[in-house]
């Protein structure tokens, strides 16, 4: 089984400062915010061992950001990166309501 480095952009992690803020301040559920970030982290872990597993995207909406972008769903979230020589490089950690042309 191949072994691969996860690499979270700098635009990754504004998304995720971003949504704990919203959770936190919007919904006033710091604990929820929390939680959620802890799971979202967990989600992203899986990828150390099966980040290639997931199926390429096809949708005109991923090519901004490469070639070969993967998505790697939680919840109402897109986790979307790429993987080059066993670096799963996280770019953006979206709503997947945001994502068009599905």
């Amino acid at each position: 089984m191949n072994k691969y480095t996860v690499v979270i952009s700098e635009q990754a992690q504004q998304d995720l400062r971003d949504l704990s803020n919203i959770i936190s301040f919007e919904y006033k559920s710091p604990a929820n915010a929390v939680k959620y970030l802890r799971e979202i982290y967990g989600e992203m872990g899986k990828l150390r061992t099966h980040a290639e597993s997931y199926s390429i995207q096809a949708s005109s909406y991923f090519s901004q950001y490469g070639f070969n972008v993967r998505r790697l769903n939680y919840k109402k979230m897109a986790i979307i990166y790429t993987v080059i020589n066993n670096i799963a490089y996280i770019k953006r950690v979206v709503s997947a309501s945001t994502i068009t042309g599905l």
